[in-house]
This record gives C-alpha cells, sequence and structure tokens, in this order.
C-alpha cells in the first residue's frame, strides 16, 4: 500500500511538475522551485567557504582573473537575457565568484550564480579565454536548470518524489547530500552522475555564446578540452572530467556551435585571446 502510495506521488509530480525553461524553451522536469534551490545554495554556498581555503588576497591575480572574468561573463547573460526579454528570470541572481587554493581541476556554479573556481583548473585553462570559456559553461548548466532536474531525479528515485519542503523537514540531511551531489559540492571522482550528452551540448553552446560576448575568442575551448584529454591520458581522470564527458566527440560538437557563437564574438583588451 505504501509503495503504491509513493509510486501514485511520483507519477503526480511527474505530471504537474514539467516546466519549459526560458533559454530552451523545452519541457523539463523541476520538481524543485529556483527559489529554494538558491537558498540552499546561498547557504551550501556559504558553509563550503568557511571549510575551504579561499584565496582572499587583495592583491592575487589569479582570484583577480576570476573575477574579472565572471563579472564579463554575467554582463554577458545580463545583457542576452535582457535583449532576449528574459531580465526576470535572473531575478533570483546574486552573482559570486571565487578561487579556492586547491590542486583539483575543478570549477562550478550553484543556483543563484554561486560560483567556485579551484586553482588546480587554472594550469589547465591556461589563458584568460579559456578560463571563460569553462566558467561559461558551468554558469549555463546552472541557467538550464541541469542540476535542478538532475535533484529532481534524485528525489524521485530516492525519496518517492516527495515535495521539497517535506524532503527538507524530514530527511535534512538526505536532502542535502542530494543538493551536494547534483551540483559537485565537495564530491570526489566518480560521486556525481555525468551530465547527460544534451545537458552537454546545452552547456556548451551558451557558454560559448556567453564567452564571446565576454569579449573572449570561444576557440580558446578547443585548446582547452584537447588539453584536458591529455591531462586524463592512461591516468584517473580529473573531478572536472568526471562530471563531463570529455572524448574526442566533445570537440566535434564544439566545432559544429562555434560558428554561432563567432557571431556574437567581439575582441576587446582583455588578459586572454
Amino acid at each position: 500500500m505504501i509503495k503504491r502510495f509513493i509510486t501514485v506521488l511520483a507519477v503526480s509530480a511527474l505530471l504537474v511538475s514539467c516546466s519549459k525553461n526560458a533559454l530552451t524553451g523545452k519541457s523539463q522536469l523541476t520538481l524543485l522551485p529556483e527559489t529554494e534551490l538558491q537558498s540552499m545554495a546561498s547557504q551550501q554556498y556559504q558553509q563550503f567557504l568557511t571549510e575551504n581555503k579561499v584565496v582572499n588576497s587583495s592583491n592575487n591575480r589569479d582570484l583577480e582573473m576570476v573575477r574579472r572574468v565572471g563579472q564579463r561573463i554575467t554582463k554577458a547573460v545580463e545583457a542576452y537575457y535582457a535583449e532576449k526579454g528574459l531580465s526576470d528570470k535572473l531575478a533570483g541572481f546574486k552573482w559570486e565568484y571565487n578561487l579556492v587554493d586547491d590542486k583539483t581541476v575543478n570549477a562550478w556554479c550553484m543556483p543563484g550564480g554561486k560560483i567556485v573556481v579551484y586553482t588546480g583548473i587554472l594550469p589547465v585553462t591556461q589563458n584568460e579565454a579559456a578560463l571563460a570559456a569553462v566558467m561559461g559553461h558551468e554558469v549555463s548548466h546552472a541557467l538550464l536548470q541541469h542540476g535542478n532536474q538532475r535533484m529532481s531525479q534524485g528525489l524521485l528515485q530516492q525519496l518517492g518524489g516527495v515535495a521539497l519542503a517535506v524532503a527538507v523537514a524530514n530527511k535534512p540531511q538526505e536532502t542535502q547530500n542530494l543538493f551536494n551531489t547534483a551540483y559537485g559540492v565537495g564530491t570526489t571522482v566518480g560521486v556525481m552522475l555525468p551530465f547527460s550528452r544534451k545537458h552537454e551540448l546545452e552547456a556548451d553552446r551558451y557558454g560559448l555564446i556567453w564567452t564571446a560576448m565576454a569579449g573572449y575568442n570561444p576557440q580558446e575551448a578547443i585548446g582547452l578540452w584537447e588539453r584536458m584529454e591529455k591531462l586524463s591520458a592512461g591516468q584517473k581522470p580529473p573531478e572536472f572530467l568526471s562530471t563531463h564527458p570529455a572524448e574526442g566527440r566533445r570537440i566535434d560538437q564544439l566545432n559544429k556551435v562555434m560558428p554561432e557563437a563567432m557571431q556574437y564574438y567581439k575582441p576587446v583588451n582583455a588578459g586572454g585571446k
């Protein structure tokens, strides 16, 4: 009887919780209100920062670069949304950009624009434009609500599709674990499930657009992923690749969407190419 009730609840959640994404116009499973996720993100983000070695030196060039790139990506996103009449969709975003002193090759963005870049990824990006491609890609996952979709799937699989309010009240630790797994916060390689190819292609496409609109050459993304592949050859892949398929077809996908991105590219005086 209980099992049947949970099944009915899950099916009901599926029927009422499909929404259209503002960017793609496509239907997606999002059981969780973005406002609730943004609130959770703000709390988890602050907790993460207190538990990790955040670079905060006022004259640290890497930190200055991360914040500069982040601000330019933000302006690009806001300009694009304004042009499309979608500015209201960014109402809950309070952008933050932090650099964490950690050898892990990784970067991520939570709902509401909470961004972390690890120092370990900088030797791989090598230049500001490639870093913009990484940050643009991660920002796109947040804008496209890919984490929301993965967490929604997790709720259906692990918690029977219960509402977020119920999950938070009755299963706070499980809910927090789902959130951290969906957004890659504090995870180790292999814990976080890879994004689907559909999600990756979407994030690649829009990430390149933000990169180009920010004045960085989006073609630097090709070299970035070539270096990523070399880094993972014959050894355990870095965490960034554990959640991002990196086989040769990825570069083919980048080349397919590159012409669109290049239409937005207007070089400015930047530290990258």
